[in-house]
């Protein structure tokens, strides 16, 4: 099973989507950003993993997704599911996505 590896060896493209939504639209935002991975993300060629992290502040919501290749991120981008989950998330909030590399790694 897949699971979210920060390792600079591992060959992954990771999306870090942050979003920026209204304090009262925190959760409404968490709650269809799972459901949207649940149900249509996960199950994309090359998917690997899905993290939502809400804001302390109530202002952010990011996603940290990691996925096999920037191509299979872009096939899941033409998915006419995943633009409708995608449609519904920008309805409630602003977003910033950008795709990485892991470039270090530090632990205690």
């Amino acid at each position: 099973m897949a699971t979210t590896t920060i390792d600079t060896e591992a060959k992954l493209t990771t999306l870090i989507n942050v979003f920026t939504v209204e304090p009262a639209r925190q959760h409404e935002l968490v709650d269809l950003l799972t459901e949207a991975t649940e149900e249509t993300m996960r199950h994309q060629p090359g998917f690997v993993s899905a993290n939502i992290h809400a804001g302390a502040d109530g202002t952010r919501v990011v996603n940290y997704a990691q996925w096999e290749s920037e191509g299979a991120f872009r096939a899941m981008l033409a998915d006419p599911a995943c633009q409708g989950h995608m449609k519904a998330a920008l309805d409630i909030a602003q977003a910033d996505p950008q795709l990485y590399t892991v470039e270090s790694v530090h632990h205690i």
